[in-house]
């Protein structure tokens, strides 16, 4: 139980965009947004339990925040993390939306 929640702290959100539809398809890799934190065995090991699958990669890019103005005040969106996991031949991930 402890290491689901661990999981699920470290995988934050699919990532849906119409790139990350085209790599799905042509190369079964999945589009992550991931803890700031994590590191490329924990995310695998992370999708490999949460989704029952065999991870053969793992890539990951690190963003910095966007600085944003609202009137006259400055602010940041804050960083944030991208891992990109290839799949097994046969394995995919149902309901990634």
């Amino acid at each position: 139980m402890a290491d689901l929640e661990r999981f699920y702290r470290i995988i934050r959100r699919p990532k849906i965009t119409e790139k990350g539809e085209k790599m799905r398809e042509r190369h079964r890799a999945y589009p992550f947004e991931v803890a700031a934190h994590a590191n490329k065995i924990e995310v695998r090991h992370a999708i490999e339990a949460l989704f029952k699958v065999k991870v053969t990669a793992v890539r990951t890019q690190s963003y910095r925040g966007k600085a944003r103005r609202v009137g006259r005040s400055i602010g940041r969106r804050p960083d944030w993390k991208k891992a990109i996991v290839v799949l097994a031949e046969g394995y995919t991930i149902e309901n990634f939306y």
